[in-house]
């Protein structure tokens, strides 16, 4: 099976760094998928986007992520974001609560959160 190195980092730490089988991000170009030998590819990420990540064991990771950027090469893609909440981090009720508020930067943040967990917005 032919596998990639993938590092997910943000600002305040690295969320995750491991060898992968698919990348999934949603740029400002739109959403792309990333296999292994993938051409060299630069994407900025949206504000308020997900990242899927899955491993070599078959097993999804995922984030919500707020700005930065993808890189990719044929064997690893570094995704540097300015801010990212991984999906088992992400506290639901406070992300539904922030959608009603009236920060549209706060409201996308937690639309983000919630779709990384798996909740529907």
């Amino acid at each position: 099976m032919a596998e990639m190195s993938v590092e997910l980092v943000a600002v305040e730490r690295r969320l995750w760094s491991g060898k992968a089988t698919f990348v999934v991000a949603q740029t400002t170009e739109g959403e792309i998928g990333i296999l292994p030998g993938h051409q060299p590819v630069l994407g900025q990420l949206i504000e308020g986007g997900i990242v899927k990540v899955t491993t070599t064991d078959g097993e999804p990771f995922i984030a919500a992520v707020h700005g930065g950027f993808l890189s990719c090469t044929g064997s690893a893609v570094s995704i540097l974001a300015e801010s990212a909440d991984l999906a088992d981090e992400v506290d639901v009720n406070a992300a539904k609560a922030a959608l009603s508020g009236e920060d549209e930067a706060e409201r996308t943040r937690a639309a983000a959160q919630l779709r990384a967990a798996g909740q529907s917005v």
